[in-house]
């Protein structure tokens, strides 16, 4: 019995020590070179689809399930006023991308649109971003047909001057 219950204190040890690194940020910069899976403070919501990270890259890949909503999700960031920039391309296809801030990972309800849903057409792109509390930042991609992908790299968020 003894064993069970030093198992079980060292376990939910091991679950908030891995939690409390994972703090609020007022900066990201993250360039996915090193991720060989989604980092543990960042949240992959893929549906039926894959959202994966591979080749220094995410990908968000349709398989046969065209129309999943696919979320990545940033660890919770400070509020405040932010300049967010990354590079994106696809495949090809009908793809878009829309931003949003969010209160709960786990409340779709909480999910609110900061930058309207557009079509991805590739290249760098730059978002103004104001969050008015500590928010996870929520990429929303649509893949519209099947075994479409799209390619997210160079991350950055800056808090504005």
């Amino acid at each position: 019995m003894k064993k069970i219950v030093f198992a079980g204190i060292i376990a939910f040890g091991g679950f908030l020590t891995a939690n409390a690194q994972c703090k609020t940020v007022s900066t990201l910069t993250e360039n996915f070179d090193t991720w060989k899976e989604i980092n543990k403070c960042w949240t992959a919501q893929q549906g039926k689809a894959m959202l994966y990270a591979s080749d220094k890259k995410i990908i968000f890949y349709s398989m046969s399930s065209p129309g999943e909503n696919m979320y990545l999700v940033t660890p919770k960031i400070k509020a405040g006023k932010y300049t967010l920039t990354f590079d994106i391309s696809d495949n090809g296809g009908e793809t878009k991308l829309e931003l949003f801030s969010i209160n709960n990972t786990s409340d779709a309800k909480s999910y609110v649109s900061i930058a309207k849903s557009s079509k991805i057409e590739g290249g760098k792109k730059t978002f103004d971003i104001s969050l008015k509390k500590d928010s996870n930042l929520g990429m929303k991609v649509l893949l519209n047909g099947v075994h479409q992908a799209v390619y997210v790299d160079n991350f950055s968020l800056k808090p504005k001057k």
